[in-house]
């Protein structure tokens, strides 16, 4: 069976040529594609096509697809998975890098597993002080969820699945502008399917940096914790008080001096931009989910 690996990409030219040439240099010997899903702007159109023509030869089934007609991640993979010729689908993003050997490991996964997930390793492209903003999950199994306790799931890079099933799911969520990874495994794994960990499919993992970039994909994933909230109270999860919120916003404050720490203050950073943006999303979505 074909294998289609889809790469969602907006404004991404300064990393995706990384993750081409990772591409390029797989062994596997079976039959695969490369598409790019193009939900950037009309501007960088040139640029993305300047790249991926040096990479045609290394990799004769690279494609190109318009996806930017929504915005959005989800959106951008639906329409890779919509144009993919494979009944095998992998998702990998523009700005991480596939390890060698991983293409091999996800095909042998797929022929044991309908549903999988790559292991992520964090090291190669991130800074110390960057890797302890983060938990760096799904090194060494899924990723758990416990603000209310729920299903395991994975990051959207290195899943991978069976067509017909993605197809009966109805794909990604494109409400979802964030954590829609999230609520694709809940929704795969509710209607029967177990998500099964990879480990020998390794995804090399980028973080976002700076501090502008931590608070705000912090704040813009605790608002979407929130929308996930509200969907799957009525299928099990549980709720959560206006007391758990509060007492971690003290916990907030009370560690207000490691703004001032280096090597504390991307964590404290993404710790309150997620607590932010639980807020805003109580608010908007009208739930204590604080």
């Amino acid at each position: 069976m074909q294998l289609s690996v889809i790469v969602p990409c907006y404004d991404a030219e300064r990393t995706l040529g990384e993750q081409l040439e990772a591409l390029a240099g797989q062994t596997w010997s079976g039959d695969w594609e490369v598409i790019i899903a193009d939900n950037g702007p009309p501007r960088a159109r040139g640029a993305l096509e300047a790249l991926l023509g040096r990479y045609r030869e290394r990799l004769p089934n690279l494609r190109r697809v318009e996806a930017a007609a929504r915005r959005g991640a989800g959106h951008a993979r639906n329409e890779g998975a919509r144009a993919a010729r494979g009944a095998l689908l992998a998702f990998v993003d523009a700005d991480d890098v596939v390890a060698e050997g991983w293409l091999e490991a996800v095909a042998a996964a797929l022929g044991a597993h309908d549903f999988v997930a790559s292991r992520h390793g964090f090291e190669r492209l991130n800074s110390a002080q960057t890797l302890a903003s983060r938990h760096n999950e799904q090194s060494e199994g899924l990723q758990g969820y416990y603000y209310p306790p729920f299903l395991p799931h994975a990051g959207g890079c290195g899943l991978a699945i069976k067509r017909t099933l993605h197809e009966a799911v109805g794909g990604f969520d494109e409400s979802f502008l964030r954590l829609q990874d999230t609520d694709y495994c809940w929704r795969v794994q509710l209607a029967g399917t177990p998500l099964v960990f990879a480990p020998a499919a390794l995804v090399h993992v980028r973080y976002r940096s700076s501090a502008k970039s931590i608070l705000r994909q912090a704040r813009e994933n605790g608002e979407a914790n929130v929308h996930l909230h509200k969907t799957y109270r009525a299928r099990g999860m549980p709720p959560l008080s206006l007391r758990q919120g509060l007492f971690a916003w003290l916990g907030i404050l009370r560690t207000l001096p490691h703004l001032a720490d280096p090597e504390r203050r991307g964590h404290w950073l993404w710790q309150f931009g997620w607590r932010l943006g639980r807020l805003r999303g109580s608010l908007t979505y009208r739930i204590v989910s604080l």
